[in-house]
């Protein structure tokens, strides 16, 4: 007995995934449970395993292959079908093979009822030179021979409905319920003012939305599903040249050929790129961006760190900077509630979140990452130096789970590891802010009187204008900043 192995549920919003590569071969004997096929969902990796014991049969997908969830990914000889599976392979097919005839044998054409209008459909005799022999009362005069009519099958007392044949796109003017015209068939998508208003909000290029309405009409509906598709990046693909950027935005216009003056080559975007263009254009099109910066003298914390780094190491971690930003940057949302929060465009409101998840950039071989710490608020600095390391570590050797890089509230990247200083962040929609940690540095701080050697630490925060005004912002970013100054300040307004 032979059984399709297809693609299982992967998780919420996940209808796809890239092979990274098939663990198995045709002729392989698999255990159940044993390991198939590992993917990468979005930007995570998981294994798919056998559902029986058996020997491969068949294997359908290959390295490098999108795949969709429910598709057959490879055909097993389930074990203990033994010597009998040709045999039963044998009667299964006889069996569906008198099926057929005896179908075949009931199916004769049917003579079309007087008056009626023939089907349109393809005719093979056609394509032969053979004229199709004409419907039965058609008035041409000829005559069935009695040998054909004894052959002939009863005519249906209900003729079946004929297939309805989509009509060509029509210049025909759409008008919504309050007598806007809205566009034509054919040329301009079919949405109403509201669903048009809801695009543009969302920074998604309204034509690119499939409809589900009568006429292929689109609703609002339709363009959340697909703005949810962009975010979840489950069918995302390259860009194409003239192809409207991923959540809208300028068509992406032809490259040049480079060739012309000097060797290129080209190589395929990888998943996680793929996605991380598509997050990136879809915030950046969507969000009116501003960004802040401050500096933080961080002399004491620096000390303070290297104090009782020791505990934290004996835990399992190190007492890292961005460890103790992601402790502060939780203190701020809880002082800042307004900070941990999205931006309704479609009903003008603030969705204010009464929980705190901090996600944090990590670098990776295959691009960037955001791992989610959950419940920040409720976790000393210890505890979230483990989980961080922890999550770093997985997303580096691609264990992360889908789930881990999702749900977070803000985010944090920390790029003082390659020596940055000020940089401008993108926030990732839905949030309304993101905090950039760039290189600390020993510089001159004119205090009473004197320069004195301080480190200072260069922060920045790029945040949703709709959401957040700029004196918001600068308090913010403020407050941060004096909490790293002043590490008591977290435990005492945090």
């Amino acid at each position: 007995m032979t059984t399709e192995i297809k693609l299982p549920e992967l998780g919420e919003n996940i209808e796809s995934a890239e092979v990274l590569s098939v663990l198995v071969s045709a002729g392989d004997r698999v255990e159940k449970d044993q390991p198939l096929i590992e993917l990468e969902t979005d930007k995570a990796t998981a294994e798919v395993p056998s559902e029986t014991a058996g020997v491969v049969k068949e294997v359908r997908v290959k390295q490098g292959d999108a795949i969709s969830v429910g598709q057959i990914i490879l055909i097993l000889d389930a074990e203990g079908a033994g010597a009998g599976t040709a045999a039963n392979e044998d009667e299964e097919a006889a069996a569906a093979s008198k099926t057929a005839e005896a179908k075949a044998s009931r199916e004769e054409p049917e003579a079309a009822p007087a008056g009626s209008e023939p089907e349109s459909r393809p005719e093979p005799e056609a394509e032969t030179g053979a004229a199709p022999e004409p419907p039965a009362g058609s008035g041409n005069g000829k005559r069935t021979p009695p040998q054909e009519r004894e052959t002939e099958a009863p005519a249906r007392v209900h003729p079946p409905e004929p297939t309805p044949v989509r009509e060509p796109a029509r210049p025909l003017k759409l008008v919504d319920t309050d007598r806007e015209v809205v566009g034509t068939i054919g040329d301009v998508a079919p949405a109403a003012p509201s669903v048009r208003r809801l695009a543009r909000e969302l920074g998604i290029d309204v034509t690119r939305v499939p409809g589900s309405g009568p006429g292929g009409r689109i609703s609002e509906d339709d363009v959340k599903a697909f703005a949810r598709r962009l975010l979840s990046h489950t069918r995302g693909a390259p860009l194409t040249a003239a192809a409207p950027a991923p959540g809208g935005g300028p068509a992406v216009p032809d490259l040049p050929d480079f060739s012309e003056w000097g060797e290129t080559e080209r190589e395929p975007a990888t998943k996680v790129r793929r996605v991380t263009a598509q997050t990136m254009s879809l915030s950046w099109n969507v969000i009116p961006h501003v960004t802040q910066f401050d500096r933080a003298d961080i002399t004491e914390l620096e000390a303070w760190r290297k104090r009782y780094g020791g505990k934290v190491e004996r835990a399992g971690a190190k007492l890292t900077v961005t460890a103790i930003a992601v402790k502060v940057l939780a203190g701020a949302l809880k002082v800042f509630p307004r900070f941990n929060a999205s931006y309704d465009a479609r009903n003008e409101e603030m969705v204010l979140k009464h929980y705190v998840s901090v996600g944090v950039a990590v670098d990776t071989e295959r691009g960037l990452l955001v791992p989610v710490l959950r419940d920040v608020d409720r976790k000393n600095i210890t505890e979230i130096a483990v989980e961080l390391e922890d999550l770093a570590d997985r997303a580096r050797s691609r264990k992360i789970k889908a789930e881990e890089l999702q749900g977070g509230n803000i985010n944090l990247s920390n790029l003082g590891g390659l020596g940055t200083t000020y940089f401008s962040p993108i926030v990732a929609w839905p949030q309304v802010a993101v905090l950039g940690v760039g290189r600390a540095e020993v510089q001159a701080v004119h205090t009473d009187g004197e320069f004195v050697p301080r480190l200072i630490l260069p922060l920045a925060v790029s945040y949703d204008h709709r959401a957040v005004d700029g004196a918001d912002a600068a308090r913010f970013l403020r407050w941060i900043a004096e909490a790293l100054e002043q590490p008591l300040l977290i435990a005492l307004e945090g």
